[in-house]
């Protein structure tokens, strides 16, 4: 805002238009009053005459008031309307910003849906806030003080305090009942963030409902969330309908007895029927915004507790974070190792004790090892989504955690097992790994990637859309997308973390020929399951419950006859078992197809 003076500018003209609509609809009703006195049978006075001048004039009066309150009214919202919307749009770009900023643990214990929920509701709540909170509430108060005292000067001070008494009345009652509200309404937050959470859930996994024929389950789970959302909304709605049977009572008891009193003045002769008029049209404005004040301040309320869950999230600070003035990463050849680094999610249970390797620039070293190892903990470290316990990890001599996090992850290519997709056309999810490459720079990553004859064989090219997380992909033809991406990115060092184990061997094939491609020059970490994928590596590491307990390369673990050897062995027998069992089954089927059926006797014809 301080360097926007057209904000500052804006705000300054909505602010006068308020105050101008106000002193406007103050002097609307003594126009009103003045036509009913005017009508009023007056003894000797020609009401020909009367009607012709005085009235007809003060009802055009009357209707350019009320012409005037709306379009001055109209014109404060629509030159605030850029203000409001330049505050939301900030913030909600600061809070988008800061959660990309968040560590990765932050996000998976955090539920998608609800966490983007909380962000819709934070953004709108500070729109209703601001526009309710100056344009209404403010307002309301000061037309509030005016009528009281014009009513205290040109009637008499009991009027005034029957107003001010019934508005505060009116006021603290809303308060309360709001109050009560508000805890209905955090239910009713809670169920709405749980069953959107729930559906959003479901639908990203949707082949594995599928896969499971759970279809039922997935519907009666959303719809036991659901159900908490209507029982808590159902009560949420009876305690509206008692906030406002309440809010009409109070403000129509008031009126009344203003009402009697002016009617009185009237029939003793001390005021005159306009006088009546004019008591009403006070209250009746009035109560307008005072009706509209009761639901102002429930979405105020509502609009400050969303704002508050958001702020919540912007008052978490990021786990991981840049020293002051970080240095960018320079990597003039790619060499990595890590020190004696420990690491542990959790501090009762360590994942990596006191490993230490090098991975030349140039070279692929592989890590491999059973499930649970901690060889994916490795590439995370590396891109620096967790800090370590103890230990570095240099890159070129230079410690990461001393280096800027976007430098650092901009000198990384990771190739992931699973590759997730955006909902958008290929062209987007290949030009991701460098936004500002050309098209034509995309089409030659894609062809290196060997996905660009796919490609062109789709009737939209590369302007077809991948569905939600990639689904009308195939494996082999998602990850060839994340090979032609990080392509085109072009790191000085890659990661291929377990890149083709979720493949099968025909595809896994093909793509470890593209993976060549890609791995060519550069310095290369391969965190792998299946051994097949790492026989050529410059090295290998076997990890071990955290640790390293052998190196070297294939043939050289091969001959130790140890962790490595074993695990070779095994999945070269089961690679044995289910080509044999192949072989098998296609042999049976080759088998059936020659047989003839058999031939049913004939039965003879005498």
């Amino acid at each position: 805002m301080q360097d926007r003076p057209d904000l500052k500018l804006r705000i300054i003209i909505s602010m006068a238009a308020l105050v101008l609509a106000k002193v406007v609809t103050i002097i609307a009703p003594f126009f009103y009053k003045s036509v009913v006195d005017n009508l009023a049978p007056v003894s000797g006075t020609n009401t020909t005459a009367v009607l012709i001048a005085a009235p007809i004039a003060m009802i055009i009066a009357y209707g350019l008031a009320r012409v005037m309150m709306v379009a001055i009214t109209q014109l404060r919202d629509g030159v605030f309307a850029k203000v409001g919307q330049n505050a939301v749009r900030h913030l909600a770009v600061e809070t988008f910003a800061h959660l990309h900023q968040l560590s990765l643990r932050f996000h998976l214990e955090r539920r998608t849906g609800g966490l983007s929920r909380v962000i819709d509701r934070g953004t709108k709540g500070i729109e209703i806030t601001l526009r309710y909170s100056l344009f209404n509430t403010i307002p309301t108060l000061l037309e509030l003080a005016l009528v009281c005292g014009i009513l205290w000067s040109h009637f008499s001070f009991l009027y005034a305090f029957v107003t001010a008494t019934t508005v505060l009345f009116y006021i603290w009652f809303t308060y309360k009942a709001t109050e009560w509200r508000i805890g209905l309404r955090r239910a009713m937050n809670e169920a709405d963030n749980d069953a959107g959470s729930k559906a959003l859930d479901s639908l990203l996994n949707f082949e594995t409902v599928k896969y499971f024929g759970n279809e039922r389950h997935e519907t009666d789970r959303f719809d036991t969330s659901i159900a908490a959302y209507e029982k808590a909304a159902i009560k949420t709605s009876t305690s509206l309908a008692v906030l406002n049977s309440g809010q009409v009572f109070i403000f129509t008891a008031g009126m009344t007895v203003s009402m009697i009193l002016a009617a009185r003045g009237v029939v003793a002769g001390t005021w005159s029927v306009g006088d009546f008029v004019l008591v009403h049209a006070f209250l009746i404005q009035l109560y307008l915004p005072l009706n509209f004040l009761g639901s102002v301040y429930r979405d105020i309320k509502q609009g400050l507790l969303d704002i508050e869950t958001m702020f919540d999230v912007l008052t978490v600070d990021p786990e991981i974070a840049d020293i002051k003035d970080a240095p960018a990463l320079q990597v003039p050849d790619g060499d990595i190792e890590f020190k004696n680094v420990e690491f542990s999610y959790d501090l009762e249970r360590p994942i990596l004790k006191d490993v230490s390797f090098k991975v030349p620039a140039g070279k692929t070293v592989a890590i491999v090892g059973p499930s649970g190892a901690g060889k994916s903990t490795i590439s995370r470290i590396l891109l620096r989504f967790y800090e370590i316990s103890s230990g570095s990890v240099l890159i070129d001599g230079q410690n990461i955690a001393q280096v800027s996090q976007d430098s650092l992850r901009n000198a990384l290519g990771v190739v992931p097992q699973d590759t997730v997709l955006f909902n958008d056309t290929i062209r987007y999810n290949i030009h991701y790994g460098r936004p500002e490459a050309s098209i034509e720079e995309v089409v030659e990553a894609a062809k290196l990637a060997q996905i660009h004859d796919f490609i062109m064989s789709l009737p939209e090219g590369y302007d077809a859309l991948v569905g939600e997380r990639g689904l009308k992909l195939s494996g082999g033809e998602k990850q060839r997308i994340a090979i032609a991406r990080t392509i085109l990115k072009a790191p000085p060092v890659l990661i291929l973390d377990e890149a083709t184990s979720a493949l099968d061997t025909y595809t896994e094939r093909e793509i470890q020929d593209a993976l060549k491609l890609v791995s060519e020059g550069r310095t290369t970490l391969v965190i792998a399951h299946r051994l097949s994928t790492v026989v050529e590596a410059d090295q290998i590491i076997v990890l071990e419950n955290g640790v390293m307990i052998e190196r070297g390369t294939h043939m050289q673990l091969l001959k130790k006859d140890g962790l490595y050897a074993g695990m070779w062995r095994r999945q070269q027998e089961a690679e044995k078992a289910r080509e044999h069992l192949k072989k098998t089954l296609e042999a049976a089927d080759n088998l059936t197809g020659q047989i003839e059926p058999p031939k049913l006797p004939v039965e003879r014809q005498e």
